[in-house]
């Protein structure tokens, strides 16, 4: 009888990848995508997230999620979290089922978004699902504020002590919450993932294990370079690659978030140069303009001979 192993458990520079797409349809471009996934894997992160956010998850149909998240999964030499999280319950079922019978080391899963949700409809929707996946694959909670029927820390830490997430990616990016979520794991032990950059070196710190890091899908060598200066306790290094992660973030600030992270991939000769909706042409080209000093700098603050003159091994 064949033993199967558990899924690693996520920790580390988990990439929020972007999803290329093909000119002019609805359809992920899968060939754009190996070549993604191999050159961010080469960078150092620890695994992939698919179709969170970032990868814009609402603009591709379940059969799209599920034909892509299954390709991604067998060609990715790290593991792959998939985000499963729909408008409706069957629909996460169904692509939460997929994701275990493909491989995925777990699934994320936000609240049902789109219409507002009462905690007991949203609590009811996480324990149908629990009940429909029947263990087959580790769930995370998904906490979406912005974009989607927040889950508060009272609602989150009742969640993850009464059934058996094995995590949560907390996109906030508020302190509070990740702070009574920390404390939660008094009750019970899970996985605390932070998914607003923002707030990671503080969170790190204080006991997150990792980050969901949308800005890792296009320079996922700072993202990796900031954990191991922190983990290495490198302050003047950590502050130095955090401030190019702000930099980073005040620009993404002035787009929708993935238009920006789109861009900057481009910029490094990544096939990422179709968006879902237009964007300011002026915007882009100073954007643009602004990478291209930007880039090359980060990269060599990121690289071996930074890395020997700052002592972060």
């Amino acid at each position: 009888m064949t033993v199967r192993q558990a899924p690693p458990r996520p920790g580390g520079i988990y990439a929020a990848l972007a999803t290329p797409r093909r000119p002019h349809s609805i359809a992920a471009d899968t060939s754009a995508l190996f070549d993604y996934l191999d050159v961010v894997a080469k960078a150092g992160v620890d695994g992939f997230v698919l179709f969170g956010a970032t990868g814009e998850f609402i603009h591709f149909d379940t059969g799209q999620r599920t034909l892509v998240a299954s390709l991604a999964i067998k060609r990715s030499r790290v593991p792959v979290l998939v985000n499963v999280s729909h408008s409706t319950l069957d629909g996460a079922i169904e692509l939460g089922q997929a994701a275990a019978e493909h491989g995925a080391s777990g699934v994320m899963l936000m609240p049902p978004y789109f219409y507002h949700y009462p905690d007991r409809d949203i609590f009811a929707y996480y324990a149908r699902f629990f009940e429909a996946l029947g263990g087959r694959i580790s769930v995370y909670l998904y906490n979406l504020p912005i974009f989607t029927n927040p889950l508060s820390p009272e609602l989150a830490t009742r969640l993850l002590t009464e059934m058996p997430f094995a995590g949560v990616k907390d996109s906030s990016g508020e302190w509070d919450s990740f702070e009574m979520l920390r404390r939660a794991r008094a009750q019970r032990e899970f996985r605390l993932l932070a998914g607003h950059e923002k707030i990671y070196p503080r969170a790190r710190v204080s006991g997150a294990d990792g980050i969901i890091s949308g800005v890792a899908a296009a320079m996922p060598e700072l993202m990796v370079a900031l954990d191991r200066a922190i983990l290495a306790g490198s302050q003047e290094r950590a502050a130095e690659l955090d401030g190019y992660v702000h930099e980073m973030l005040a620009w993404l600030g002035r787009f929708p978030a993935t238009v920006g992270i789109k861009q900057a991939a481009v910029a490094r000769g990544w096939k990422q140069d179709h968006f879902a909706v237009p964007a300011d042409p002026t915007l882009l080209s100073e954007y643009r303009a602004w990478l291209s000093g930007w880039i090359p700098g980060v990269l060599a603050a990121c690289g071996p001979e930074a890395l020997k003159k700052s002592g972060t091994h």
